[in-house]
């Protein structure tokens, strides 16, 4: 059984663990890198709808086994630290985390999503292109992680509201 749903703070340790062992295991270390930043010891304070933010966490058979989330990043948003574990991997989480994430900044009135990553995710970069996100040649001003060499950018349709 899989689900989805926004992470409590009863989930920040075993998230912390999946973003450092994931971004290890495909050389996010350091400076420069998502998995180095303050934020993943608590992933649970920092992303909060009162900030314009959300992280989900996804389960398989009851553990969690990654996680996604989305944030401001001007005046836009970016899709932030999509990890799974290996054996995570293939159950379609990636694209439920990601699809959820994007369905929450459209319902906050982002107008555009932006992501950085490293070309070696490769399962990561395909999902991305199927969810329409498009390749930029440099990453935005805005972005805080040096060392990824992938930047990309979806426009975000607004649905009208029925009266």
């Amino acid at each position: 059984m899989k689900s989805v749903m926004s992470i409590t703070p009863a989930d920040d340790a075993a998230i912390c663990r999946i973003i450092q062992c994931v971004g290890a295991e495909f050389g996010a270390v350091g400076e420069g890198f998502g998995p180095s930043d303050a934020e993943v010891q608590c992933m649970s304070c920092h992303y909060r709808p009162e900030n314009n933010s959300r992280y989900f966490v996804a389960r398989l058979n009851g553990e969690i086994v990654g996680g996604a989330g989305i944030a401001p990043l001007g005046n836009i948003c970016e899709l932030k630290k999509l990890f799974l574990l290996p054996g995570a991997r293939g159950h379609g989480l990636g694209r439920q985390l990601a699809e959820a994430c994007l369905a929450f900044a459209t319902e906050r009135g982002f107008t555009a999503c932006y992501l950085d990553t490293l070309g070696n995710m490769t399962a990561a970069i395909r999902l991305y292109e199927q969810l329409g996100f498009q390749h930029l040649e440099a990453p935005l001003v805005a972005s805080e992680h040096g060392g990824c060499d992938v930047w990309m950018l979806k426009q975000l349709n607004h649905r009208e509201h029925a009266c």
